[in-house]
């Protein structure tokens, strides 16, 4: 199957360069999609730009791909499902949750001069990195991208509501399972408390299991491309899929 890998906020797609060649030796075809606004240079974009670019990977791959999004890019996946529900086999959430109709993509810190620069390493003290060493946290720091003003306080839309029909796999890194269920159950996530097959997988990481744990994280993204998903046996449990 063809997976689409979309980093979130400040990665360029190089975030997956050990994850690729771990999932080609398990059989899959990876496609790492360069964001506008977050490849190699950062220019102006919009999150109408970003998502162009993923529904045309959408298109140009065969048959239906698995589309992942990390982190905000919950939200970017989703938005391709709604694109193309007919289209999108599967979604896989790494770390982050879909926003509703009407939300900001990802207004999460402050923007200047037109751009959301990473905020450095003290927001994301504690679960959120603990697996990542100092050169690690160096690299990933040192690669960050801006994101455009644009991206981060762009309004969703979404508008197909057969998107609800595509499986949905929340791989849960530094929350549980558990956490992650509570959350769609309590109501935080209204995208997902609609959807009607959602899955929750766990992986023992950090924030970033691209680069803490790439092959544990591609093994767990081919099961969820090789599982198979039915009208019979929708998938609303947690399930032992692990790396």
């Amino acid at each position: 199957m063809d997976i689409l890998l979309i980093g979130g906020l400040w990665l360029t797609g190089s975030a997956w360069d050990e994850v690729v060649p771990a999932l080609q030796a398990l059989g899959h075809k990876p496609v790492a999609v360069t964001l506008p606004g977050q490849g190699a240079e950062p220019v102006d974009a919009t999150l109408d730009d970003q998502l162009a670019t993923v529904v045309a990977a959408v298109d140009g791959a065969a048959g239906n791909p698995l589309v992942v999004g990390h982190s905000a890019a919950s939200t970017l996946a989703w938005l391709a499902a709604d694109a193309r529900p007919e289209r999108v086999a599967k979604v896989a959430l790494i770390g982050g949750f879909p926003s509703a109709d009407g939300e900001q993509y990802a207004a999460f810190f402050e923007v200047a001069d037109g751009v959301m620069r990473f905020p450095g390493w003290g927001p994301f003290e504690g679960a959120d990195s603990a697996d990542l060493d100092e050169a690690t946290r160096d690299r990933l720091a040192a690669g960050a991208v801006p994101v455009p003003e644009g991206v981060a306080h762009a309004v969703v839309r979404l508008t197909d509501e057969r998107r609800y029909d595509v499986p949905v796999t929340v791989v849960c890194p530094e929350f549980s399972p558990a956490q992650a269920r509570e959350w769609v159950d309590g109501g935080d996530v209204p995208e997902l408390a609609k959807a009607k097959h959602v899955e929750y997988v766990d992986i023992d990481s950090g924030h970033w299991p691209m680069f803490s744990k790439p092959v544990d994280l591609a093994r767990v993204l081919a099961r969820i491309a090789e599982r198979p998903i039915t009208a019979e046996r929708p998938i609303t449990a947690e399930r032992p899929i692990t790396a």
